[in-house]
């Protein structure tokens, strides 16, 4: 009986005394995998569909929306309700290597978006506005909506390059420039004939070359846009985004 009321007294010695709270171990699994979840999310900017904000998700890329302006080939404002480029989440990826690549060469330059997901419903109204234009010339510059185009999937991207001042570098032909002298495949005959300077062609690789690093692949026609991927790869693995607000 004496040993249980001492064990009893001790017991309830123990209850009165002030608990020592365990350090929280911000190591555990348990809280790094919340801090982490909440720094990703917040760098990222996810959207439905895995899509990512360029100007969120790409620290240094600048965004100035062309279509979002009039200041393209239409003129007029055909992105109402987007302010900021859009892109699938691994083509981010991939930008933001072409950026740390670009870094390393040009420490002063950085990117420009002009474009990236674009809708079907601006595919189209982009694809009626040059239905003067035979197909055969027209699918250079946009794609038929009925195929889709990369950018639909958010998989293009359409860019330049900056200087520190923010000043986009010259490539000898604006952007949205329908004319010869801004496909790639014909700047060794307009250096030749002296349309375009040396500077202007060497900013062009600069920007190529940078972009191939992410895995880009350029095209014949436009000196900016880049495409992330395959148009099959991109439907089998994307959803085309329709209108400004489905993604």
């Amino acid at each position: 009986m004496r040993f249980i009321a001492f064990l009893l007294i001790q017991g309830w010695l123990a209850s009165c005394t002030s608990p020592v709270e365990k350090p929280i171990d911000i190591a555990s699994p348990q809280v790094s995998v919340g801090l982490e979840k909440t720094q990703s999310d917040a760098k990222e900017a996810l959207l439905p569909n895995n899509i990512v904000a360029v100007s969120q998700y790409c620290p240094g890329v600048k965004v100035d929306l062309k279509y979002a302006t009039p200041e393209n080939f239409m003129k007029q404002v055909l992105y109402t309700k987007w302010k900021d480029a859009y892109l699938q989440k691994e083509v981010a990826d991939q930008l933001n290597t072409a950026l740390r690549t670009l870094k390393k060469t040009n420490p002063s330059y950085s990117f420009l978006v002009y474009d990236a997901a674009r809708p079907v419903s601006v595919q189209r109204k982009m694809w009626i506005a040059l239905d003067t234009i035979p197909v055969k010339e027209r699918v250079k510059f946009v794609s038929n909506p009925n195929n889709r185009s990369l950018h639909n999937y958010g998989c293009a991207v359409d860019i330049t390059l900056i200087d520190a001042d923010g000043n986009t570098l010259d490539m000898g032909a604006g952007y949205d420039d329908i004319r010869s002298i801004a496909y790639p495949s014909m700047e060794t005959y307009f250096l030749k004939t002296g349309a375009l300077t040396s500077e202007q062609v060497s900013n062009r690789k600069i920007l190529r070359k940078a972009m191939f690093t992410g895995g880009f692949t350029n095209i014949p026609t436009e000196w900016w846009h880049f495409n992330a991927c395959s148009r099959k790869f991109a439907a089998a693995h994307y959803e085309a985004i329709l209108t400004e607000v489905d993604f």
